[in-house]
């Protein structure tokens, strides 16, 4: 029987590649144009299971199994957007991937938004979901990012109670009726990913987490999507940023921190529209597999 990290993500059948020293599994579906999914810290590449099926019929699908997650190996690194940004460049050299759209979601869109500026001529598009790196690091914020930190370094510790708060919590990240099989997963492997999710918000409340300025110089297309009951990272607290984005459009969705996994329907079209415009694109079709 799979252990609760392993049902997360790329599953037993995952191909596997290395990135950067680190053993990283993926699963991948259809042929045409890359689409390279990124999933937020605690979950997996199972998050993109519902895109992969809708969109393999016209592009090449793949998703990353971040490191200590799903299927994939430990890393020697603590886990941060830039340490991630490392192993998805690491990752699309692997795959030969010349060109590509990059989806990521929270931590996974901090990564693409680092990947699309130091390598402009890879990234024809980059679709931001509930994205981190968007705010501003103050007091506040680093407050915030330590609260949460000790909170997930107490599951680490193993205290009893968290099982339980960490459920709450991720009723509140993960509100939406149609991610509830996902969410009972990630619920299931809160134990394991404790450690993980502990490192990451650390690394929130560094300096190097607020990539406002590197959005601001993103020169491919950028779809934001976001989740309006968004607790985690809310869309007030990232718009100033956004609008710094100079090709950038923003659509919202009922939800609390994926849209593609709590309103399908209602995401799947937004992405359709904007993918398009890669495929209408001489390179798009150019950079198929």
């Amino acid at each position: 029987m799979q252990d609760s990290r392993e049902a997360l993500g790329a599953g037993r059948g995952a191909k596997r590649l290395v990135a950067c020293g680190v053993e990283i599994a993926y699963c991948e579906r259809g042929e045409g144009p890359p689409l390279v999914c990124l999933h937020s810290i605690a979950h997996g590449a199972r998050d993109f299971a519902g895109l992969q099926a809708a969109f393999a019929s016209q592009r090449r699908v793949i998703a990353l199994d971040w490191p200590a997650h799903g299927s994939s190996g430990g890393d020697v690194r603590p886990a941060s957007a830039h340490r991630y940004a490392e192993i998805l460049a690491g990752a699309l050299d692997a795959l030969r991937i010349e060109r590509c759209v990059l989806l990521g979601n929270s931590i996974g869109g901090a990564a693409a938004l680092e990947v699309a500026a130091a390598q402009p001529e890879r990234v024809a598009g980059l679709v931001l979901v509930d994205s981190g790196g968007l705010v501003p690091v103050h007091a506040v914020t680093r407050l915030l990012t330590r609260t949460m930190a000790a909170f997930f370094a107490a599951g680490a510790r193993g205290a009893r109670w968290y099982p339980r708060a960490f459920s709450a919590y991720y009723g509140l990240v993960l509100p939406g009726a149609a991610a509830r099989e996902q969410r009972e997963r990630i619920i299931a492997a809160c134990v394991e990913s404790a450690q993980t999710l502990a490192e990451a918000w650390r690394s929130f409340g560094a300096p190097e987490a607020d990539q406002r300025a590197v959005a601001a110089r993103l020169r491919c297309p950028v779809l934001v999507a976001w989740a309006r009951s968004d607790r985690v990272i809310p869309l007030s607290f990232a718009r100033a940023a956004i609008r710094l984005i100079p090709d950038a459009e923003l659509e919202t969705f009922p939800g609390g921190h994926a849209p593609f996994l709590e309103c399908p329907e209602r995401f799947e079209p937004v992405l359709a529209r904007f993918l398009a415009r890669w495929d209408a694109a001489p390179e798009g079709a150019a950079n198929a597999r």
